[in-house]
C-alpha cells in the first residue's frame, strides 16, 4: 500500500518566504496544487492496479480506469521535473497518435502472446504506444478488444498496463517533493536546476500557459478540423466518452493552478476560466461528435474564443504578478 507523508518538510517553510512578495504564489501552488494532486493521482492509479488484479474484465475495470484518468488529467499540465524524467506526458498518455502506432503495436503485442511482455520489467520495455491510458482505453472500450475473459493473455496485458500506470504515478508522487525543494530553493548555492527565483516561477507559469494552449490547439483543434472536414474520431478519448470530461477537468485544474500561482490576484483569468467551464458544462458533447453538425459545432467552436482570451489574460495577469514570461513548452513531449 502506498504511504505518502506530508509533502513539504518543515525546513522548507523558510524557503517559502525567500521568494519575493510577487512570487509567493510559487510556494502556494506547490503546497496546495501540485503535491496534493499528485498524491491523489497515485492513490487512484493504485486502485486501478488493485482492481485489475481482482477482476480485469472491461466492465469491472471501467470505474477505476475513469477515476485514475481523472487524476492524470489533474496533473498532466505539470510537464516538468519528475514527469520529464519519465519521458514527458506521452509516458502516460500517448496521444495524439497521428500515425496509428497504438492500434498496430497493441495488435502485435496481443498476437505474439509473449509471457515476458506482461511482467513488470518486460512491459516497461514495451513501446509507450501500448502503455498508458489510451492503450488501456482500447482494451476496455473497443468492441474488438474488450470481450476478453479472466485468465486470458489480454487480461494479463490489462493488468500490466494498470500496474505500469500505478508505478509511474507513484514515482511522480514520490519524486515531486524533492523537485519542490529545488523550486523553492532556486538561486541557492548548489541548486543547478533553477539558477534564480525568476527561473522557478517561469517554469510553473509556462506549465500554466502551455496547459491552456494544449486544450486549444490539441483537445479542441484536432476534432474540429475544418468546417468542410471535421474530425470527430480525432477527439481525445472518444471511445470512453471522455472528451468533454477531460477538457472540463483540465480547465478546473488550470483554474486552480492560476489562482494559487497569482495569490488570487488574477481575477480576470479566474472569471474567464469560470465562464469557459460554464459554457462547456452546458454542452451535451461527451465525445465532441457534434463537430460534424453545423449547429452543434458552433457551441464547441466557441470554446476556442474563450481559450484564446484566456492565454492572453493569464499571460498579462499571472505573468505580470510573477514578473516572468513563458519559456519552453514541454507539454507536447517533443
Amino acid at each position: 500500500m502506498l504511504r505518502f507523508t506530508r509533502p513539504l518538510a518543515a525546513g522548507l517553510l523558510t524557503a517559502l518566504f525567500s521568494f519575493s512578495a510577487a512570487q509567493a504564489g510559487v510556494g502556494e501552488a506547490i503546497e496546495q496544487h501540485i503535491l496534493p494532486r499528485h498524491t491523489a493521482f497515485a492513490k487512484a492509479a493504485e486502485a486501478l492496479s488493485t482492481q485489475a488484479k481482482a477482476d480485469c474484465t472491461a466492465t469491472a475495470m471501467q470505474p477505476a480506469y475513469n477515476a485514475a484518468f481523472d487524476g492524470w488529467i489533474g496533473v498532466q499540465h505539470l510537464a516538468l521535473g519528475p514527469l520529464q524524467d519519465l519521458g514527458g506526458p506521452l509516458a502516460l498518455g500517448f496521444w495524439p497518435d497521428a500515425k496509428g502506432f497504438t492500434p498496430r503495436q497493441l495488435t502485435a503485442l496481443l498476437k505474439a502472446k509473449t509471457p515476458d511482455a506482461t511482467t513488470p520489467q518486460g512491459f516497461s520495455h514495451q513501446s509507450i504506444a501500448v502503455q498508458g491510458f489510451f492503450a488501456l482505453e482500447r482494451m476496455l472500450y473497443d468492441d474488438a478488444l474488450s470481450s476478453y475473459t479472466k485468465g486470458s493473455y489480454s487480461c494479463a496485458v490489462v493488468q500490466a498496463m494498470a500496474r505500469d500506470i500505478a508505478q509511474k504515478a507513484t514515482t511522480l508522487a514520490t519524486n515531486w517533493p524533492a523537485h519542490a525543494t529545488l523550486l523553492l530553493t532556486a538561486g541557492d548555492a548548489g541548486n543547478a536546476t533553477y539558477l534564480s527565483r525568476d527561473e522557478a516561477a517561469q517554469a510553473l507559469f509556462t506549465a500554466l500557459v502551455s496547459g491552456i494552449e494544449y486544450n486549444d490547439y490539441v483537445r479542441l483543434a484536432r476534432p474540429l478540423g475544418s468546417f468542410e472536414r471535421p474530425r470527430p474520431t480525432r477527439a481525445e478519448a472518444w471511445r470512453s466518452d471522455r472528451t468533454q470530461r477531460n477538457l472540463a477537468l483540465s480547465l478546473a485544474a488550470l483554474d486552480e493552478f492560476a489562482v494559487k500561482l497569482s495569490d488570487g490576484a488574477a481575477t480576470e483569468t479566474h472569471k474567464l476560466f469560470t465562464d469557459a467551464r460554464a459554457w462547456l458544462a452546458n454542452l451535451d458533447e461527451p465525445r465532441f461528435a457534434g463537430v460534424a453538425d453545423p449547429v452543434a459545432r458552433m457551441g464547441i467552436e466557441s470554446l476556442t474564443s474563450y481559450l484564446d482570451l484566456l492565454k492572453e489574460t493569464a499571460a498579462a495577469e499571472v505573468g505580470d504578478h510573477l514578473g516572468v514570461g513563458q519559456g519552453f513548452n514541454a507539454l507536447d513531449g517533443d
